[in-house]
């Protein structure tokens, strides 16, 4: 049975469950994914962008449709040839961008959204501890897509994970532990102290 949880747009928008403010959450949520795609933190071993910690947080605060709708739209847009990825449009764009190496991580996102916007929508994001294992079910799935689709582009005999995993383990470690310290301070900040269990 699907959650009984409201999820934190909900609290923060009241009537977020109307059309006309599900789209302009949608295309502020999907404006937001480009801006961290663009920015990039210095970082080791590869600098960082906040992305994956934007799609996880929307997931979480929008819950699995609307999260997963909002990625969806991002996507959309990049399919039709916005310079909304990383990279672009020095790295192309639209379709052909979406089939090269990292394709399998952008579809990745859409599945991440919906699955951190279940847990969510239990409740796993109003504590550190449950937050933490909602971002990392997240980040799993990410990781499956992208590693999944860059294998079968570029070969398996080639260092996929090298490529594709180590060099961004320590950061997504670090988003991990600031999504499991936000979520649950946003709560009580908005929703007030019954809301958490």
């Amino acid at each position: 049975m699907y959650p009984t949880h409201p999820t934190l747009a909900q609290k923060a928008v009241p009537g977020s469950s109307g059309l006309t403010r599900n789209v302009m959450l949608a295309v502020g949520g999907s404006l937001l994914l480009w801006a961290s795609a663009r920015l990039q933190v210095p970082f080791y071993p590869v600098p960082m962008t906040m992305q994956t910690f934007v799609v996880l947080m929307i997931g979480a605060a929008y819950g699995w449709r609307l999260g997963a709708a909002t990625v969806a739209l991002y996507l959309l847009q990049g399919a039709l040839g916005m310079p909304v990825f990383a990279g672009t449009p020095e790295k192309g764009i639209g379709l052909a961008y979406m089939a090269g190496p990292t394709g399998g991580y952008l579809v990745g996102y859409v599945a991440a959204a919906a699955v951190t916007g279940a847990l969510a929508g239990r409740g796993w994001d109003r504590r550190v501890s449950t937050t933490l294992l909602a971002m990392l079910a997240g980040t799993a799935v990410i990781y499956a897509f992208g590693i999944g689709w860059l294998g079968t582009v570029v070969g398996w005999d080639k260092p996929v994970l090298a490529w594709g995993l180590t060099p961004f383990l320590l950061g997504d470690l670090v988003k991990l532990a600031l999504a499991a310290a936000v979520l649950p301070a946003a709560w009580k900040l908005i929703a007030g102290p019954s809301s958490g269990r």
